[in-house]
C-alpha cells in the first residue's frame, strides 16, 4: 500500500500543470495496474491493465509486457475459457507488434504465437505449422526458440505421416530447422569461447561474464537436445533404403536439373549412401553441370571409399575452397583432419581441426580429437617424466572445452578429461618437482603449446 501511495503521490505532483488530464489519467491507471503486476497479483492487475490497454494503448510498452505475464498466469491455471484467454494473449502480442515495432522482435512474437497454438491445440496441424513457417520466413533471425524449432519440424513429420506432405517436404523442413539450430549453436559457442579461455587462465570473471557463460551453456544444451530429438523423429525416413529408391526413380528425368541434383547429392552424402552406383551418377552429373562444394565433397567421399586418399584430399580441399556455409565448411575441414590423423600427420590434422573450429566453434568433436592426439604424443613431447605427463593437463583442457561447447558429447568428453587428469602429475609430483601452481610448462615437439600447473 505504501508503494502505491508513493506512486500516486509522485504522479499527482508531476502531473500538476505539466501533462494533460488524459495523460494524467493514463499515468494514474498505469501506476496502479503496474504495481499489482509487479507484485504478481494478476487477478487485480489484469482488469486494470486491460483498461490501460483500451484507453491508453500508446502510453507504455510495459502495459503489454505486464499483460503478457498476467495472461500467461491465467492460462496456466485456467480450467475454463482457456481458448478465449489464448486468443486474447495473441491479440495482445499482435497489438504490441503493431504499436511498438521498433521494440518488438517480430520472429519471437510470431514463434510465441505459434507455440501458444501448438501447446494449446488451437487449430489443425496445417494451421499450427503455417504459424511457425510465418515466424521462420518473416524473421528467421529472431525465431530462436528450441521448443519452437522442434515443433516446426514435428508438425511437418506428422503431416507427412497423415499423407498431407511428401518425404521431400520433410527433408526440406529438416534442412531449414537443422541449419538454424547449428547457427544458434555457433552464436552461443562464439560468445562462450573467449570466456572459457579467460576461465581456464584462472582470470577473474565478472558477474555479467558468469551469467553469459551460464546462459550460453544452457542454450547449447537445449539446442543439442533438439537436434537429437529431430534426428530421432526423422529416423528411418532418411536411411539409404528410402533415399536411394526416392532419387533413383527420378534420376534419368532430372539428371540435367541442377537444383534436384544438389538436393539428392546432399542427402545421399549426409547419410553416407555412397556405395550405391546412384551416388556416383548424381555426384558426377552435378560436378559436370556446376562444380560445387557439395559435388567435390561427394567425389572425395567416393575416392576415399576406393582407398585413394590423395585424390580424396584434392577433392575435399576443392570442396572447402568452394563452400561458403560455415557449418558445412567446418565438416569438410574435419574430414580432411581425420584423413591426416589416420595417416599419422598430426600437425596437419590439428591445423584442419582448428580450421573447422574457426568455422564452427561448437564442434566439440574437433577439440576432443586434438585432446586425443596430444595424449597419444605425451611420451614424445617432454624432456623428463614430469613434462611428459604434463601434456595430459593440456589434453584434459581440450577435452573439457569439448564438453562445454558441445553438450551432445559432454559425457564422453568429461570421461576423457578425467582419464587424462589421472595420467597427469598429481599433487605429490608437483611438490617433489619444486614447481608451483600456475607455473608454465612449455610442451615441445609438434604440439608447441604452454600449459600451466593447475590447482590440484
Amino acid at each position: 500500500m505504501k508503494k502505491r501511495f508513493l506512486a500516486l503521490l509522485t504522479i499527482a505532483l508531476f502531473g500538476t500543470g505539466v501533462v494533460s488530464a488524459q495523460s494524467g489519467d493514463c499515468a494514474t491507471m498505469a501506476a496502479l495496474a503496474y504495481d499489482d503486476a509487479k507484485a504478481k497479483n494478476y487477478d487485480a492487475a489484469y482488469p486494470a491493465l486491460m483498461k490501460v490497454r483500451e484507453e491508453c494503448p500508446k502510453y507504455s510498452l510495459a502495459t503489454y509486457q505486464y499483460l503478457e505475464r498476467a495472461l500467461e498466469a491465467k492460462i496456466k491455471t485456467a480450467k475454463e475459457d482457456k481458448e478465449e484467454l489464448v486468443e486474447e494473449l495473441i491479440e495482445v502480442w499482435e497489438e504490441r507488434l503493431e504499436l511498438y515495432p521498433n521494440k518488438t522482435e517480430k520472429g519471437k512474437i510470431y514463434s510465441d504465437i505459434a507455440l501458444l497454438k501448438f501447446d494449446n491445440k488451437i487449430g489443425d496441424k496445417e494451421e499450427q505449422y503455417n504459424a511457425f513457417h510465418k515466424a521462420y520466413t518473416e524473421d528467421k533471425d529472431n525465431f530462436t526458440s528450441p521448443k519452437g524449432l522442434y515443433a516446426y519440424f514435428d508438425l511437418m513429420v506428422e503431416m507427412q505421416d497423415a499423407g498431407d506432405r511428401n518425404l521431400q517436404d520433410v527433408f526440406e523442413n529438416y534442412d531449414r530447422v537443422f541449419a538454424k539450430i547449428e547457427e544458434e549453436e555457433n552464436n552461443a559457442a562464439e560468445n562462450l569461447a573467449p570466456l572459457l579461455k579467460k576461465q581456464e587462465a584462472n582470470e577473474e570473471l565478472t558477474s555479467k561474464e558468469k551469467k553469459q557463460i551460464k546462459y550460453a551453456e544452457i542454450n547449447l544444451s537445449n539446442y543439442s537436445k533438439v537436434k537429437q530429438a529431430i534426428n530421432a523423429k526423422l529416423g528411418a525416413r532418411a536411411d539409404c533404403d528410402n533415399l536411394i529408391p526416392l532419387y533413383k526413380k527420378d534420376f534419368e528425368a532430372r539428371k540435367s536439373d541442377v537444383s534436384w541434383l544438389k538436393n539428392a547429392n546432399a542427402r545421399l552424402s549426409a547419410k553416407d549412401c555412397t556405395e550405391d552406383p546412384l551416388f556416383f551418377q548424381v555426384s558426377e552429373a552435378l560436378h559436370k553441370l556446376e562444380p560445387s562444394a557439395k559435388s567435390a565433397y561427394s567425389l572425395g567421399q567416393l575416392a576415399e571409399s576406393e582407398g585413394d586418399r590423395t585424390k580424396a584430399l584434392e577433392y575435399y580441399n576443392e570442396a572447402a575452397d568452394l563452400e561458403t556455409n560455415k557449418s558445412d565448411k567446418a565438416k569438410i575441414y574435419y574430414r580432411i583432419a581425420n584423413n591426416y590423423k589416420e595417416r599419422g600427420s598430426l600437425s596437419n590434422a590439428r591445423n584442419f581441426y582448428r580450421k573447422a573450429l574457426n568455422q564452427k566453434p561448437s564442434m566439440g568433436s574437433a577439440y576432443l580429437q586434438i585432446a586425443s592426439m596430444y595424449a597419444s604424443s605425451a611420451n614424445n613431447c617432454g624432456e623428463d617424466a614430469f613434462s611428459k605427463r604434463a601434456v595430459y593437463w593440456l589434453a584434459a583442457d581440450y577435452a573439457n572445452r569439448a564438453a562445454r561447447v558441445d553438450p551432445s558429447i559432454a559425457s564422453n568428453a568429461n570421461q576423457a578429461a578425467a582419464a587424462y587428469r589421472g595420467r597427469a602429475p598429481q599433487k605429490s609430483d608437483v611438490f617433489q618437482s619444486s614447481k608451483s601452481v600456475g607455473d608454465a610448462i612449455q610442451v615441445g615437439c609438434w604440439i608447441g603449446e604452454t600449459v600451466r600447473i593447475p590447482n590440484l
